[in-house]
């Protein structure tokens, strides 16, 4: 693949926490790269530095030192309203904890980053429409969170993050909180989304379920790249 494929590439990232009296090195010169198309898990163990690598990617944070580029942009370079738009139109993201605004439907919820993307109000229903449709949820578009099950929330999550078609989706143990059936469910909409969009997703995951299904699997030990595993 030509490196204009590479939609993530960190080289030399450090990342380091002042706990009180005590520094916390998080990441201890992480190099990864990830392609268009990838379905990606970075695993390890708690405190490896998984969940602070994807925040890196996602704009929610810097580095302390080395480079994060997504799609050839160095975050580190970019000032805080050029990060905004880059986190609302090139990065989708996915939580344990769903975060969708509770006074909102699932389409309203879901359709979101299109209307701060200034998006016709036409052209968001057909979108978020059809998205909500390949995700399951058709029936339920005028439901608020509280009158869903959590998988179902994860599934409003999942359309949210790829309505506005981003670079890449960034999840962060979106399994945690559903149960072994529904964690299924949700996996098999994210590959069928991936296989039949492009969609590059990256997972960051403890659960076997994710590690098992993804087709490249990044092993985070001590803040580095202990294994990388691709099974495609």
């Amino acid at each position: 693949m030509s490196e204009n494929q590479l939609v993530i590439d960190m080289r030399g990232v450090t990342k380091d926490y002042d706990q009180g009296t005590v520094q916390v090195h998080a990441l201890r010169g992480l190099d990864l790269q990830v392609r268009r198309g990838e379905f990606t898990a970075i695993c390890g163990p708690s405190g490896s530095g998984k969940t602070t690598a994807l925040n890196l990617i996602g704009a929610l944070d810097t580095p302390t030192s080395g480079t994060v580029l997504l799609e050839g942009h160095d975050l580190t370079t970019l000032g805080r309203r050029e990060l905004s738009h880059l986190r609302r139109d090139r990065i989708g993201f996915v939580f344990q904890a769903y975060n969708l605004v509770p006074v909102l439907t699932a389409f309203e919820n879901a359709e979101m980053v299109l209307s701060l993307q200034g998006v016709a109000t036409d052209e968001r229903k057909e979108v978020v429409t059809k998205i909500l449709e390949e995700v399951g949820l058709e029936g339920l578009e005028d439901r608020r969170p509280d009158e869903l099950s959590g998988g179902q929330q994860q599934r409003v999550a999942i359309a949210r993050a790829i309505a506005s078609n981003p670079a890449v989706v960034l999840a962060d143990e979106p399994t945690a909180n559903v149960d072994s059936e529904t964690a299924d469910r949700l996996l098999s909409i994210m590959e069928k989304l991936n296989r039949e969009r492009g969609i590059t997703f990256l997972f960051s995951t403890h659960d076997p379920r994710v590690m098992e299904r993804a087709r490249r699997l990044v092993r985070i030990v001590d803040g580095r790249v202990a294994d990388d595993e691709k099974r495609e």
